[in-house]
């Protein structure tokens, strides 16, 4: 245990020192304001009620403001290192859970060891521990396999009709619905249980009648109900939130023929693992590469089957690899992506287990010597830690990540969504024109994505060629006239040009397109008050608040126009306040533009000593960030203050920035 603990955190460790990545991270922390403000009540409460990320995991949102309020507590700010530290920490739990839940089952110490050591690694297991989005494969990986050790301690207690079976029944109940609340991946476990009854628990062989296979069965139907209900919600989420791949998109004869081609490149990777990227696209498949791997794949089986009396845990291993990955292997696609290392996570256990078990019978029987089986698994697993190291190395940033995508393989070489990605973080690097040429390389493998047409018309719009920019937008609009973010991008460009009608037209058909997203009232609001109508502003702005209480940006905007409207009927002091406070809770106090907008609601309410104060202190945090465009604005304000004067403004010219390119 302290060697699977000790090489784990030696190969992992550097992980610590890598940043936040663009692909998803955004989402589950870096601009996700219920997970940065920490452990709340009210973030408990969303957790449990949102389909954010098109999944439903209350226990990974709620481990994520977990390490939101250490950072906090620690006073690190939004700190990459701790939630990379706890992927790490529950990566070399999960290794000596899964050592001790072998051992249990097979008693056998070495292989259960070189199984653990495997899985803990293995170079395809980089992704789900390196990547902090992914902090769901190691969450649910771990109370999987306290599911699975409660489990066999069930087991061992009913065959001596122990009172205390039922005790741990139900703690491998609830560790299993832990399990599918951190990521719902986990629905195929029960079937998991039952190939442990099949071997090594032996329940299938037992002539007494209360341990056939249909009391097995039924036996499991709680766990079963779980699954099922877990279904439902993911399958709801994941459509609502348009994660899944229609069968126009990517007809259902093709998913058929992935099937095979999927699980024959995960297995040849968990062999060989090289050529790793962090995604692989979809890509057309030949008649002979289908039937290859569906060969591979049925001779296998056929094997396992074949001598499933001999060396049961064939048939075990390979079921548990087949079986585990049903729910990702795409007949329901989610995303364009063809296979994902990150999908091996827990599946790739039952692989290993078969070939530790291998090895110690093929040593036993042919009289091989231990000291030389010893040296070869040690060159395997020191093979292993070299290739685990290089790849977790991509992950440092962005920029590596992606290009080593681009680079990587025959499958990923036409990779439109890797060019996307790496123009993208180019651009947050301010590497600009190089994010031309990545977007100009992602249309030019594929011209018909309306997301590239729109990120290019973005970046096009701000680096001062609009006249480009229109046709990009106008190209993702004809391409896909229902791309929401395309019809707010493309109205903020009209905006820029004074074109106010048009922009207001492109607003609405966002607003009429997705009802639920606050961009296009928020929008609105703001060409308004570009034309003076400060008045009717007001409403789209509440709008869009009660859309997204929880969005600090809009609760600050809007606090600001009812705090410092220099029109008397506009402003509410008492209404501004309490946005502004809000705002203000939502970012843990540490946000210089929330704490000015608190300054100017309390102002605007008489509050001159508060003001003061909430001033004083988005100076100090302003000239500690070097925000200096910010902090003069807000000394000046901080000089009203002191004077007991509000502060007034005209929105009639302030700017309305592009939103955020779409990730993909």
């Amino acid at each position: 245990m302290l060697l699977l603990v000790l090489g784990t955190l030696a190969v992992y460790l550097p992980a610590a020192n890598h940043g936040f990545t663009l692909y998803d991270d955004n989402d589950y922390v870096t601009e996700n304001p219920m997970v940065e403000n920490g452990l709340t009540w009210a973030g408990i409460k969303w957790a449990f009620t949102t389909g954010h990320a098109s999944n439903w995991h209350p226990l990974t949102w709620i481990s994520h403001m977990l390490d939101c309020q250490l950072c906090q507590f620690l006073n690190l700010g939004l700190n990459p290192s701790v939630p990379h530290c706890e992927n790490i920490l529950f990566h070399a739990a999960n290794a000596i859970l899964l050592f001790t839940l072998l051992l249990r089952l097979t008693k056998l110490i070495w292989p259960s060891a070189f199984a653990a050591a495997l899985f803990a690694w293995h170079p395809m297991h980089v992704e789900s521990v390196a990547w902090i989005a992914e902090r769901k494969d190691v969450l649910s990986t771990f109370f999987a396999l306290l599911t699975l050790l409660a489990y066999t301690r069930f087991v061992e207690k009913s065959k001596v009709q122990s009172p205390k079976s039922k005790l741990f029944y139900a703690v491998a109940l609830l560790m299993f619905a832990l399990g599918l609340m951190a990521k719902p991946m986990l629905v195929t476990l029960p079937f998991v249980m039952l190939l442990l009854d099949y071997w090594p628990l032996k329940r299938v062989e037992v002539q007494d009648s209360r341990f056939r296979i249909q009391n097995l069965i039924l036996e499991k139907i709680p766990f079963f109900a779980l699954s099922a209900a877990s279904c439902v919600i993911t399958f709801l989420c994941q459509h609502h939130g348009g994660a899944v791949v229609s069968l126009e998109t990517v007809p259902l004869t093709f998913r058929l023929e992935n099937v095979p081609v999927a699980y024959a490149e995960y297995l040849l990777k968990l062999i060989w693992p090289a050529q790793l990227a962090v995604f692989y696209p979809l890509h057309p498949l030949s008649r002979l590469e289908v039937a290859a791997a569906a060969a591979v794949v049925s001779v296998l089986s056929w094997l396992a089957w074949s001598l499933r009396r001999p060396y049961p845990y064939w048939l075990v291993g390979w079921l548990w690899f087949l079986g585990t990955l049903v729910p990702v292997i795409g007949l329901v696609q989610v995303g364009s992506a063809e296979i994902a290392d990150r999908y091996t996570y827990f599946p790739a256990i039952g692989i290993f287990l078969a070939v530790a078990l291998l090895v110690r019978d093929g040593v036993e029987r042919f009289q091989i010597s231990i000291p030389f089986v010893g040296a070869i698994a040690g060159l395997v697993l020191a093979a292993c830690l070299a290739l685990t190291h290089r790849q977790l190395n991509f992950w440092q940033d962005d920029i590596t990540l992606f290009r080593h995508a681009i680079a990587v393989t025959m499958a990923t070489k036409d990779n439109d969504t890797a060019h996307l990605n790496l123009g993208f973080a180019l651009e947050k690097a301010g590497r600009k024109t190089e994010a031309l040429d990545e977007y100009r390389a992602a249309l030019n493998l594929d011209p018909s994505r309306a997301e590239t047409h729109n990120d290019y018309g973005n970046l096009l719009d701000d680096t001062g060629h609009q006249d480009d920019a229109l046709a990009e937008f106008q190209e993702a609009l004809r391409i896909n006239p229902n791309h929401v973010a395309s019809h707010n991008n493309y109205g903020t460009l009209l905006v820029e040009l004074g074109r106010f009608d048009e922009a207001m037209k492109q607003y609405a058909d966002a607003a009429r397109l997705d009802p639920s997203d606050w961009h296009p009232p928020y929008l609105t609001g703001k060409v308004l008050l570009k034309q003076g109508r400060d008045t009717e502003a007001i409403p789209y702005f509440r709008k869009a608040v009660q859309m997204d209480p929880n969005n600090p940006h809009v609760l600050t905007y809007l606090a600001q126009v009812l705090a410092s409207d220099e029109k008397p009927e506009v402003r509410d002091g008492n209404a501004a306040l309490a946005m502004a406070a809000r705002a203000n809770d939502l970012t843990g106090g540490i946000q210089p533009a929330m704490l000015d907008a608190l300054a100017m609601a309390y102002a605007e309410a008489g509050q001159f000593k508060e003001a003061q104060q909430a001033a004083a202190d988005a100076v100090k945090l302003a000239t500690a960030y070097d925000m200096t465009n910010d902090l003069p604005l807000i000394q000046q304000r901080l000089e009203l203050y002191q004077n007991n004067q509000p502060f007034r403004q005209s929105f009639l010219f302030t700017n309305i920035p592009v939103s955020a390119p779409q990730k993909n």
